[in-house]
């Protein structure tokens, strides 16, 4: 993981590069409202020999003020299974459940390229790595590309991560059972934001995060592209990979989630 740290690192002296010639070319910056509100919705619901719920939600907000561009995100998922249990019955079964809400503040130093930020996030996540999470981070971030049709944001800081293990885990401390356990650590954090805008009705999103800490490091993905089917409302296609360094033994440490659902922006 800290190679992943050092090549952020290093794409950033590249971008600058980048953001220098792009910023010459095509100055003028997107279009910003005060307020910038998108909920997202989707749902799957099978019957017949196989019988699943999938519900996914998320609402985004962005509030741009002279001096502050401030970001708030409230998100969930639930999923529940038909599985035959020992007796040979057929039951409903609740196989994934996550709900997740971030803030985050960042001031504006030079005109809109750079900022400082501060971050808090908390994670309820009943069949992860760990049964919660809760994050708090500082740092400073950088614009490094800002067109009219696309933008790169990077930011790096440090934080303090506090995380629960599963009342199941099989992790051991000290000849000591961790399960159900909370620890706290030092961690660092690191973020790329890209948007670029394919056209009137398009548009390309790649978000990547790392959390980096002796215990865990946990690295998020997500790849979207967003199609408008009119005015307010979009189609989203969506790639999120989650990767946790240190996991319990009958667990995976890389979780996928390929999703389609709608969003409407307001």
């Amino acid at each position: 993981m800290k190679l992943k740290l050092i090549s952020l690192c290093a794409l950033v002296a590249m971008s600058s590069q980048l953001a220098a010639k792009e910023t010459s070319s095509d100055s003028t910056p997107i279009e910003e409202k005060e307020w910038d509100i998108t909920s997202e919705v989707g749902a799957i619901v099978t019957s017949g020999n196989t019988e699943t719920t999938t519900l996914k939600g998320e609402i985004k907000a962005k509030h741009h003020l002279d001096n502050w561009r401030n970001e708030y995100k409230v998100d969930g998922i639930f999923k529940e299974d038909e599985i035959e249990n020992e007796d040979g019955e057929r039951i409903k079964e609740r196989t994934n459940e996550k709900y997740s809400l971030s803030v985050q503040g960042n001031y504006k130093l030079v005109e809109d390229h750079s900022h400082l930020f501060i971050y808090g996030a908390y994670d309820s996540d009943y069949f992860g790595a760990y049964r919660s999470e809760t994050v708090f981070s500082v740092g400073y971030g950088l614009r490094l590309v800002k067109r009219s049709d696309m933008y790169l944001d990077f930011e790096i800081g440090p934080g303090i991560k506090r995380f629960e293990y599963q009342e199941d885990s099989t992790e051991m401390k000290d000849g000591k059972s961790l399960a159900g356990e909370t620890e706290s650590e030092a961690i660092g954090v690191a973020k790329l934001d890209y948007e670029w805008t394919l056209s009137d009705n398009a548009k390309f999103t790649q978000v990547v995060a790392i959390e980096y800490g002796d215990t865990n490091t946990k690295t998020e993905s997500e790849t979207a592209l967003l199609a408008k089917v009119n005015g307010s409302l979009q189609m989203k296609v969506a790639y999120k990979i989650t990767n946790n360094s240190e996991v319990d033994d009958d667990k995976e440490k890389t979780d996928t989630e390929t999703s389609l659902t709608l969003v409407y922006s307001f």
